[in-house]
C-alpha cells in the first residue's frame, strides 16, 4: 500500500489520538491540526492524500474549511462528526464532501471508506499510456493517437498493441502473442493474428503511421 498521509481535523483531543492510533496501525500517517492552526495552510503546505474533518470546530466550522478547500484541492474529505441531521449530511456532500460518518463511528466503516477513496482518487484514476515513435496508446479508450490523429481499436487490436509497446524494440514471436492473447481470454489462432496485425496496420496507416509494426521473416514481429 503507498504511504498516504492522513490530515486530521478534530478538536477532541481523545478523538484525536484514537484517530491517530487507528490510522497508523493500518499503515496511513497521521498528520494532526492544532486548534490554533491555520488549516487552509496546512493543507496547502502539506498537501495531505485525505481528510478527515468535524462540522464543530472551535474556530471556523467543517464546512467553510471544506468549501474553501474546494477552491483549489480536489483532495478526498471525510466528514467525521456528532452532527447526524439529514441537513448536515446534505451540506456536506453540496460543499465538496466525499463522505459523511457520524459519531461514535464504526472503525471497519471508516477504514473502508478511507480506503475507497484514496484508491479512487490516487490509483483507479492513473491511466497506463504507453509511448513510442510519437505514437502513444491509451488503454483506457482503446484508441492510438499519432500526432493529433486518432484511432480506434478493438479489443483483440488493443491487447496486440499493447504487448508490442511493452516489448517495443524487441522481436516478439507469433507465439508469444498468441499466448499473451490466450492468457488475457482472447481465443486467437495463429492465422485470426495475421488478420489482426493487417487490421492494425491499416488503421495506423490512416493516421500517418506507416511501417509502424515491423515483420521479422520467421521470427515475429517488432516496433
Amino acid at each position: 500500500m503507498p504511504s498516504y498521509q492522513i490530515l486530521i481535523v478534530e478538536d477532541d483531543p481523545v478523538i484525536n489520538v484514537q484517530l491517530q492510533t487507528l490510522l497508523q496501525g493500518n499503515g496511513y500517517t497521521a498528520l494532526t491540526a492544532e486548534p490554533s492552526d491555520d488549516i487552509i495552510d496546512l493543507v496547502r503546505s502539506r498537501q495531505p492524500h485525505l481528510i478527515l474533518l468535524d462540522i464543530k470546530l472551535p474556530g471556523e466550522s467543517g464546512f467553510s474549511l471544506c468549501s474553501k478547500i474546494r477552491t483549489f484541492s480536489d483532495v478526498p474529505i471525510i466528514f467525521v462528526t456528532s452532527s447526524n441531521t439529514d441537513m448536515d449530511e446534505l451540506n456536506s456532500i453540496l460543499l465538496g464532501g466525499d463522505a459523511f460518518i457520524t459519531k461514535p463511528y464504526n472503525t471497519a466503516i471508516l477504514l473502508a471508506k478511507i480506503s475507497s477513496l484514496l484508491k479512487r482518487a490516487y490509483e483507479r484514476g492513473r491511466e497506463e499510456i504507453f509511448l513510442f515513435q510519437g505514437a502513444v496508446l491509451h488503454p483506457e479508450s482503446s484508441t492510438l493517437e499519432y500526432q493529433g490523429r486518432q484511432a480506434d481499436l478493438t479489443k483483440n487490436e488493443l491487447k496486440i498493441l499493447v504487448f508490442l509497446f511493452r516489448h517495443a524494440g524487441k522481436i516478439c514471436s507469433r507465439g508469444d502473442l498468441i499466448d499473451y492473447l490466450w492468457d488475457n481470454q482472447l481465443y486467437v489462432d495463429d492465422n485470426a493474428l495475421s488478420v489482426n496485425i493487417n487490421r492494425i496496420r491499416e488503421k495506423l496507416s490512416a493516421i500517418g503511421l506507416n511501417d509502424f509494426i515491423k515483420t521479422r521473416h520467421r521470427q515475429g514481429y517488432t516496433l
